[in-house]
């Protein structure tokens, strides 16, 4: 087994099963590809993949199992280079950074400004994506961290580090009852429609949940009190 076979296979599922943009993404031929492959299949006794003649159809359920391994043994040998490259040239090197666009549009531009000033030789990526995207993105490797505000429990596999204070406000107009009001609380706000993050995006929301579970709780007592 070679990390070249392991970088293959991973490569291919990137690539969407297709050996031919893989060998061209890695510089390398499409019959070498193939090759090692099955090499690294016939050595483990198990079909990584699938085949309908010459083409890769699908992933098996023992090749999941082994790409993923792959990706975390990929994974740590692009960790042990970093390692050793912060101690040769610890001015230098790659900073991969996952977050949401509310994140890298109001929040981070003045920290990657005073960053990139103070370490001009660090080559800094922001990956924008959906918190499911940049905590998948963590998880797999291809980003050192994820900075979010939202979906906590996407991340109850990593570590989480809190790193500043994210305070909601509530935004009407002048005339709006709510306005009159100098505290307010989940019943005021359950009354009238809300908007917020859609769900597809951020999952429900703490104060969404909230709302709903009070609506709930509303119609279980308006059905009671009807019984009486």
């Amino acid at each position: 087994m070679k990390l070249q076979q392991l970088r293959y296979i991973v490569e291919v599922v990137n690539h969407n099963l297709n050996v031919s943009a893989t060998a061209e993404s890695l510089y390398t031929s499409q019959p070498g590809i193939s090759k090692q492959v099955r090499l690294l299949e016939d050595e483990l006794g198990v079909q990584i993949f699938e085949r309908s003649g010459k083409h890769l159809t699908q992933v098996t359920p023992a090749g999941e199992a082994i790409v993923e391994i792959s990706q975390s043994i990929l994974s740590r040998v692009e960790s042990i280079k970093a390692v050793a490259s912060e101690h040769t040239h610890p001015e230098m090197g790659n900073l991969n950074i996952s977050t949401t666009h509310t994140q890298a549009r109001y929040a981070l531009p003045d920290v990657i400004k005073a960053f990139t000033k103070r370490y001009p030789k660090v080559s800094l990526h922001m990956h924008q994506g959906t918190p499911t995207q940049i905590s998948s993105s963590v998880a797999k490797g291809t980003s050192d961290f994820a900075i979010a505000t939202e979906a906590f429990h996407l991340y109850e596999d990593l570590v989480m580090l809190p790193c500043y204070h994210w305070n909601r406000s509530i935004i009407v107009t002048p005339d709006h009852p709510l306005a009159q009001k100098t505290d307010l609380s989940i019943e005021d706000l359950a009354a009238y429609p809300l908007v917020t993050y859609v769900f597809g995006f951020t999952g429900r929301s703490e104060l969404d949940e909230a709302s709903i579970a009070l609506t709930a709780h509303r119609k279980l007592y308006s059905q009671q009190r009807m019984r009486m």
